[in-house]
């Protein structure tokens, strides 16, 4: 394997990565400022308000988003194979 490889294989996993995160952090982030603009319209600065539906929201996302994930790691997974096969 050359340097131009290792660079590919690396730049798919950071790819990869990111296209396994991102949906759970969106839907954090999206409760997290629904929760502080509820929290700025009511005037309530409970800090630990915004823990439990942020658990739930991403815990929700996790078990929709599942499928999606698994499927990604297994067709990075096939392609690290067939890389590994060609050499």
């Amino acid at each position: 394997m050359n340097g131009a490889e290792v660079l590919d294989v690396g730049r798919d996993a950071i790819w990869l990565t990111l296209q396994l995160c991102a949906p759970v952090l969106i839907v954090g982030l999206v409760v997290g400022v629904a929760i502080g603009l509820f929290q700025a319209l009511t005037q309530i600065q409970e800090a630990t308000l915004v823990f439990a539906p942020k658990i739930v929201a991403i815990f929700i996302s996790l078990l929709i988003f599942l499928p999606l994930m698994g499927a990604l790691m297994s067709n990075f997974m096939h392609h690290i194979a067939a890389r590994i096969a060609a050499m």
